[in-house]
């Protein structure tokens, strides 16, 4: 096994260690329910992402289904 040479000051360690810490996770307010999310991504209370509806609700989605199944009967 490789063995160091000579020992690291505690500078050096210091310095390689000083990014080695836990970051406070920055949030937002959304603006459509008032909930605080993560930057740049959909909320995941009410769906929407820069003013626009991108997940749908579960009713949506039922009515939707209806409506497929009823264009295919016909």
């Amino acid at each position: 096994m490789a063995e160091p040479k000579k020992r690291l000051t505690r500078t050096r360690s210091g310095s390689r260690q000083a990014h080695d810490f836990i970051k406070v996770q920055s949030l937002v307010v959304c603006p459509n329910c008032k909930s605080k999310i993560m930057p740049h991504r959909v909320c995941n209370n009410c769906g929407f992402y820069k003013g626009e509806k991108i997940i749908k609700d579960k009713k949506e989605k039922k009515s939707e289904t209806k409506k497929k199944e009823e264009l295919k009967n016909e």
